[in-house]
Formats: C-alpha cells, sequence, structure tokens
C-alpha cells in the first residue's frame, strides 16, 4: 500500500468516524497485500488493487454508520468471501470478537493465513452456510451485530441474519443506492422471521461518487428487562 493509499484510507476512515492509528494502517496494507497474492489463485476479488483502499476497505468501514462500533462485543460476517466487511471492521475495533462465515473452504484458508498472517486475535473462521448456521445454537441469537455485503437478495438475507442477532442487535445489509423496491418486496420474509426494518441509511464512500444503502433490521422481541446496547444509528435518508 503506497503513502497515498494510506493517507486516503486515513482520511476516508476518519470522515466515516473511525480513527485509524499507524499500526492499523500497517494491518490494512499486510491484509491488502495477502489479498492480492491469493487473488492469483483464487477467485477472491475482481477489484484492481487500486481500488481497494475505496472499495473494499471504506466501503466495509462504512457499514460502522449504522451501529456503535464501540459498544458491539459480537459481529458475524454471513459470506464473509475474502474476509470483507469482516476483517477491516476487526482491524478498526481490535476488542470486537468477528466470525467470518462462508460456505467455500478455498476462501476460509485464505482467511485462515490471513488472520495468522497479521496477528489478529479475537476472530474465529466457520464452515457453514448461512440457512445452517443461523439454526445451530452455537450461532443462533449470539450476535450484537450480523452483516452481509454482497450476498443475496434482502427477503433471503433476512432469514439468514436475523436468527443470528441477539435481542436488542442489529442485522445490516449492504446494498446498492437503490433497494426501494428490494425493501418493499422483502416486508414479508422480514416479518416471517422475526424482524422488522429499523432504518435505512443511505452512505457515500468517502473519495468515491458511489453511495451504498446500509438495510437495517432487527428483531422483534427482546429479553424482558433488557435494553439494547448495540442500536442502529441510521434513519432513512441521506447520510
Amino acid at each position: 500500500m503506497s503513502p497515498e493509499e494510506r493517507g486516503r484510507l486515513a482520511a476516508g476512515a476518519r470522515e466515516i468516524g473511525i480513527e485509524l492509528s499507524g499500526a492499523q494502517l500497517d494491518l490494512f496494507a499486510g491484509y491488502q497485500a495477502l489479498l492480492y497474492a491469493w487473488n492469483e489463485r483464487l477467485n477472491l476479488t475482481r477489484v484492481p488493487p487500486r481500488e481497494a483502499v475505496a472499495r473494499h476497505f471504506l466501503d466495509s468501514l462504512a457499514a460502522a454508520r449504522a451501529f456503535d462500533l464501540a459498544a458491539a462485543r459480537r459481529l458475524i460476517d454471513v459470506g464473509t468471501g475474502a474476509g470483507l466487511p469482516g476483517i477491516p471492521l476487526k482491524i478498526a475495533c481490535p476488542g470486537l470478537h468477528v466470525t467470518l462465515l462462508d460456505a467455500t473452504r478455498k476462501k476460509l484458508a485464505f482467511l485462515d493465513e490471513a488472520i495468522v498472517a497479521l496477528g489478529l486475535g479475537g476472530i474465529v473462521t466457520v464452515h457453514a452456510r448461512a440457512e445452517d448456521a443461523c439454526r445451530q445454537p452455537e450461532h443462533r441469537a449470539r450476535y450484537d451485530v450480523a452483516v452481509a455485503r454482497a450476498v443475496g437478495p434482502l427477503g433471503r438475507l433476512a432469514g439468514w441474519l436475523l436468527p443470528l442477532v441477539r435481542p436488542g442487535g442489529v442485522a445490516v445489509a449492504l446494498k446498492s443506492a437503490n433497494v426501494d423496491g428490494e425493501v418493499a418486496d422483502a416486508a414479508v420474509a422480514i416479518r416471517t422471521a422475526g424482524g422488522r426494518l429499523t432504518g435505512t441509511l443511505r452512505v457515500r464512500i468517502p473519495g468515491e461518487e458511489v453511495e451504498r444503502t446500509l438495510v437495517c433490521l432487527a428483531p422483534v422481541t427482546r429479553a424482558p428487562g433488557q435494553r439494547p446496547k448495540v442500536g442502529h444509528r441510521g434513519a432513512t435518508g441521506p447520510a
């Protein structure tokens, strides 16, 4: 990662509300190097290295606009692929425990090596299909935040993400800018999954003209007397 890229990453993260130290920028640089070294033999990304800062790292960090990153304890990244957004969020918040879930073993092999090479603690990989993991006791209602980026339509994601979220937590689907129709089509699926739409937040990726929509869902039921520690920050409308 060039000095210019490091500067863009630091400035973009600051615009999102995240301050990255020099050590954290070093971790992003190491992650980028590993990602593109492995990409020569695995189909991890089609984004060229010169665009990784904006389209991978800042795009991932923008997910934190939908929840209080500092208050979250456990996050699961469903369909993580190359570790996005889970690894960037972990680098930005070292105390966060992150689970990277994917059904492709080759991608998990890359992630396992990246975790060791970067010296990240409190982050694990799980080989499972999302529709299976959401039914397993070790994952069901265990997370403050469940996120998914470029995985599938919202109606399907609702059934995968909401069962993973504890009462008072939030599920965040990272979507393209225009999702009004998709949100409307998913209304029944969201209710069936035991959740509700709590907001949509449109954010501009720093340094890009591209906008991302964060669709925020929450379980309908909460434990008696429990107050949410991690709530979404978003409300319908532009950031």
